[in-house]
């Protein structure tokens, strides 16, 4: 799928609002590396929130999913889901943006999307990147640690991803983009979403 038009001129300049971003992905996807760029290059003070280290706050008694999806991983997830959308709900209030990076599947709304905007509020504007599976394999393979996953698990992530198609979601294929290119098509969609929130 190709990426996303530019943004037209009547647009608004999402550069300069207050906002809530969530960006969605399959592991190996981008979506922190674009999420710290877009961040650290806006005009107005902007936040990265990755649920990943969130998550990793956990030291003793961590339950990491690659030893075994269970209980207790599940409930991690979602204390730190309510952590990061806590930490939102603080920064928005504050007049800081923020971005916040989650592999959500669109299969599991009342946990993904619906989770989100119980915890950030109705004003989250969420957007899927989304390049091909095998650049997304090529970028898990240069992960190291926790964050690392067999090729087995991200091909099956990918393909879950892949019901996003058909949401009304904006998706971003950053495949052939590199960071700067990615944040600035970003900035196109969310320009868009601003003026025409997706229904979700």
């Amino acid at each position: 799928m190709p990426s996303a038009p530019p943004a037209t001129a009547n647009a608004p300049d999402p550069a300069g609002t207050t906002l809530a971003v969530l960006l969605i992905g399959p592991a190996g996807a981008g979506k922190t590396s674009v999420a710290k760029y877009w961040a650290d290059h806006r005009r107005v003070p902007t936040a990265h929130i990755s649920l990943d280290d969130v998550r990793e706050w956990v030291r003793s008694g961590f339950a990491d999913p690659q030893s075994g999806w269970n209980d207790h991983s599940e409930a991690q997830y979602r204390l730190a889901r309510r952590t990061c959308g806590f930490a939102a709900r603080n920064f928005l209030a504050n007049g800081i943006s923020c971005i916040l990076d989650d592999a959500v599947f669109p299969d599991r709304p009342v946990v993904g999307l619906g989770g989100w905007k119980r915890h950030v509020g109705p004003g989250l504007l969420p957007v899927v990147l989304l390049p091909g599976l095998e650049i997304v394999l090529e970028r898990n393979a240069e992960r190291s640690g926790n964050r690392r996953l067999p090729d087995e698990e991200v091909a099956r992530i990918h393909g879950r991803m892949a019901g996003w198609y058909g949401s009304g979601l904006p998706i971003i294929d950053n495949s052939q983009l590199d960071v700067p290119q990615t944040a600035q098509i970003l900035d196109d969609v969310l320009a868009r979403s601003i003026a025409s929130p997706p229904k979700w």
